[in-house]
């Protein structure tokens, strides 16, 4: 893997909102930089994603100097939400952890309510070195995450991608592919690797940052939503589930937790420090519910 490069970078200031690409990124322990601080909730303090909502694709945030906010999307004016005080907080839940995290503005609520058409709040993570711990069965004591799904970073490949559009191509379902890998919703995308390489990584590095590789990521409803329009269609987990299922769950990608701090940009060297004493390939069927999964 002597040319692996990473090939993108990603950050959604939002969670569920478009992602926003750029050529270079601080890693803090708990994510990249701006990805994931911010997150909208219901009436009943549950996060709100593409999920039950996949208009949230088309909307648009950009973070400002001192962390605030400038949300755009068609047919709304372009808000911007300052950093809100964190004088008390209000817990949300987030596939099954309960967060401490601070509400925004009464007009960022408004704004995002009529944008989706329900009423949501907007919330803050204003402490994510102490509000959400990582599983503890993939975890070291101390480690954190903000609003991403449960890791830190999320790694792809254009290899794996590649291999996945051939698989959709010849599944009967090609007027849904060529799929970008948006549907994905990962932080880092590096090229230059065989498909599904990363498979059998354990622990790698980009640029000056190590990387703990943790777990395949499980995919879910939303890859099935096109970031540019928020339809839907049945690809990528029709192929996914005929392919790519391990555990009752259909995968793609690796989830990373940082082991220190550092700056990544596009182009840095990818190298793969240590692999598994058994590969943990998910080429072979397993049963399971084809929708199961996470998205980012």
């Amino acid at each position: 893997m002597g040319n692996a490069v990473l090939q993108s970078i990603h950050v959604h200031p939002v969670k569920a909102f478009r992602s926003k690409s750029l050529q270079e990124a601080e890693v803090e322990p708990w994510g990249l930089a701006g990805d994931r601080r911010w997150v909208l909730i219901d009436d009943g303090g549950k996060v709100v994603t593409q999920r039950e909502q996949p208009r949230l694709a088309l909307a648009a945030a950009e973070t400002l100097s001192g962390g605030g906010l400038r949300l755009t999307a068609d047919g709304r004016e372009p808000l911007t939400v300052p950093v809100p005080e964190p004088v008390s907080t209000t817990t949300v839940e987030i596939f099954g952890d309960k967060v401490e995290a601070v509400l925004a503005d009464t007009a960022a609520h408004d704004w995002c309510s009529a944008y989706v058409g329900a009423e949501v709040r907007l919330v803050h993570m204003d402490d994510p070195a102490a509000r959400r711990p990582i599983d503890p069965d993939f975890a070291l004591p101390g480690e954190t995450v903000s609003f991403a799904d449960g890791y830190p970073l999320l790694v792809t490949t254009l290899g794996s991608l590649d291999a996945l559009n051939s698989l959709i191509a010849q599944g009967g379902l090609a007027d849904e592919g060529p799929l970008p890998m948006s549907r994905f919703r990962p932080n880092v995308v590096v090229s230059g690797t065989e498909a599904w390489a990363e498979d059998d990584w354990s622990r790698i590095s980009i640029g000056e940052v190590t990387f703990r590789v943790t777990k395949m990521c499980g995919r879910c409803v939303v890859t099935t939503t096109d970031q540019d329009t928020a339809l839907r269609g049945k690809e990528p987990l029709r192929s996914l589930a005929r392919h790519r299922r391990l555990g009752g769950k259909l995968m793609f990608g690796q989830n990373l937790v940082p082991e220190n701090r550092g700056s990544l940009r596009v182009g840095d060297p990818v190298t793969v420090l240590a692999q598994p004493t058994r590969s943990h390939s998910a080429g072979a069927p397993a049963a399971g519910n084809p929708g199961a999964g996470r998205e980012r």
